[in-house]
Parts: structure tokens; sequence; C-alpha cells
């Protein structure tokens, strides 16, 4: 008996602890699968631990890669071949900071495409095909701080493109094909330092009225930007939109206005440019014309406050020299009043003068 238990002991000992072991190989596979889920890096991808960076810039790639690691606070898609961006796509990297996606061929953002980015900070989409952006797709950004849509084919960016922007300072849409920019998107961004415009194909017309506006105040409060540079019409292509004077705008028609008959003349497009400075056509004046302008606004407050000084002091300069006449003035007259004063000695008698002299006549004789 004691010969038979001894080998179930010893058996029992094994199954323990193979038993153990096996567990421990279970607990050590899976701690590794985790270590490479979360500190892994995808195929074609340099990471960075300690910077929390991907780069997967310049791999041909023509879509996000999976398998990011979802630490990562910048990620690198520029140079690459991505041509949609779906819904959802960067939802393995909620910690994000920074994300380029510049120099791709990007045509097409889903509406969610950045949906879960709470905390992105700059975006960068220069160097694109993108035609148009979505109502709203940048709605999941709050805490956007830079965006640049530079070097796209953009004709258009509607108003609600984002939520009020507390804490966007700069945008770029430089060298797209922007025609004309509604203040009202503009608005949502309270914060905005600096903005970038150039090399669009702007149409300085009534439409760009209110962005000359605000234009002026956004400078005035020490913003910066780069101008916008005419396109159309001729006559104020290549000039500074900030430099033309808003008497020569002429308003735009009103959408509440009947269409006109086909009696009479023919109304001026939509987009009506300004008016050039050489004077109006012959034959009167056309229905634009007689429309009430919109009220003018000072084109630069520096301006008005530098001509309200200088107006003071010529009012002053003015003042002191009619003064300074006027004292003149009063002293000639009252001169003039004391001399009238004084008696003159009658014709026959011979004054003081004359009588001196008669008397030095006479001592010489003698």
């Amino acid at each position: 008996m004691k010969g038979t238990v001894q080998p179930r002991r010893l058996q029992d000992s094994h199954f323990t602890v193979s038993l153990f072991v096996t567990g421990g190989l279970v607990l050590l596979w899976s701690t590794m699968l985790l270590l490479c889920a979360v500190w892994g890096c995808p195929e074609k991808c340099r990471c960075h631990s300690e910077a929390e960076a991907v780069d997967c810039s310049q791999q041909g790639l023509t879509e996000i890669p999976s398998g990011l690691p979802p630490h990562t606070r910048t990620l690198h898609l520029q140079d690459n071949q991505i041509r949609q961006l779906p819904a959802f796509a960067f939802r393995s990297v909620p910690r994000l900071l920074t994300l380029n996606l510049s120099n791709n061929s990007l045509s097409m953002l889903a509406l969610g495409a950045f949906h879960g980015l709470q905390h992105l900070h700059a975006l960068n989409l220069t160097q694109n095909s993108l035609y148009s952006l979505e109502n709203g797709l940048f709605h999941s950004l709050p805490r956007l701080r830079e965006l640049d849509l530079s070097w796209n084919n953009i004709s258009h960016l509607p108003v609600s493109l984002g939520e009020p922007w507390e804490n966007l300072t700069v945008l770029a849409v430089r060298q797209n094909w922007l025609q004309q920019l509604d203040p009202a998107l503009l608005e949502c961004m309270p914060g905005a330092r600096l903005l970038l415009l150039q090399g669009n194909l702007w149409k300085c017309s009534c439409h760009l009225l209110g962005l000359k506006l605000w234009l002026e105040r956004f400078i005035y409060k020490g913003g910066r930007t780069d101008g916008v540079t005419c396109a159309s019409p001729d006559t104020w292509k290549g000039k500074d939109l900030l430099t033309i004077p808003h008497d020569l705008y002429l308003p735009c028609p009103s959408p509440q206005d009947p269409p006109a008959s086909q009696s009479q003349p023919p109304r001026p497009a939509h987009g009506t440019a300004l008016e050039p400075p050489g004077g109006r056509p012959a034959g009167g004046q056309t229905h634009l014309e007689c429309e009430l302008k919109p009220k003018l606004r000072p084109t630069n407050l520096r301006h008005a406050l530098a001509t309200v000084v200088i107006t003071g002091v010529v009012c002053g300069i003015v003042s002191l020299m009619m003064l300074v006449a006027t004292i003149y003035g009063c002293t000639y007259a009252a001169l003039s009043a004391q001399c009238q004063e004084s008696p003159l000695p009658p014709a026959g008698q011979p004054g003081k003068m004359e009588t001196g002299g008669r008397e030095l006549l006479d001592s010489s004789r003698v």
C-alpha cells in the first residue's frame, strides 16, 4: 500500500507543477499580447514611444493604417496616396494632438472623419484635392487651434463648417478657388490671430464688402493677415481689397426684388462688380445706383483719430491768430482815439515850437 501511495503523490505534484507552469505561460502570453497592442507599431511606420509620435509619411499608403498605438499624440501621414477618410477614421488614437495629412490625394472627407479627436490642436490638410467641405465637418474638434486648408481646390466654405471655435487662432486657406467668404464664418473664431487668404480668385464685388469691414476690425484689434488681392473685375485686378474706398461699392441687388420683365432692360448680374473710377456710363443712372447704399464706416479708426487730432490743432492755431488780430485791432483803436482827443492850436496863434524858434533867432542877433 505504501508503495502505491507514493507514486500517486508524485503524479499529483507533477500535475500541480505543470498546471502552474501552464497558467504562468498563458498569463505571460496575454501580457505580451497586451503590450504589443499598446506599444506595437503598424507596418511601414516608425514609432517613437518617448515622444508619443508615429511617423507613417512617404510610405505609399492608400488608407489610414490599423494598429496605431492609442497613446499617440502626433501622427504624420503626409506624402502618401490616401484618397478619402471614412467616418471614425481615427477612433484608435483619441489622445491625438497633431495630425498631418498634407500632400495626399484626399478628395472626400466623411462627415464623421474626425469624430473622437476631442483634444486635437493642429490639423494640416494642405496640398490635397478637396473641392468642398461638408457642413459641420469640424464640429467634433472643439479644441482646434490651427487649421490649414491651403493649396486645394476649395471654392466655398460653409458658414456651419465648425462650431464656435473659441480656441482657433490660425486659419489658412491660401491658393484655393474662393471668390468670397462669409464674415459669419469668421465671427465663429473670436480668438483668431492669423488669417492667411492670398492666392484665391477673390471677386471684389458688393459681396466682399462684409469681408472688408471684418478685416478692418480684425487688424485694428491686433490681428494679422496677408491680405486679399482682387482677381476680378479687371478694374480692381491686382489691388488690395482694403485699399478700395467704400463709396466705390455698388449695393447688391435685393433678393426680394421681382424679376425684370422682357420689356425692361436686363438688370445687372448678382455679382455686380465695383464701379470703376472713370465715371458712370452714359444714359442716366441704373436701378442699382438709385438704391440706397450701405452705411459707410471709417476706413481705419486710427486714421479717423489722427484726423480729429489734426483738425483740433488747426482750429487751435486759427483761434490763436484771430485772438492776436483782435488784440492788435483793439490796441490800434485805442491809440487812434487818444491821438484824436489832444487839442490842436488855433490858426492865428503860434505854437510852442514856433515861439522857441523866434527866441533863438533874437538871441543870435544880439
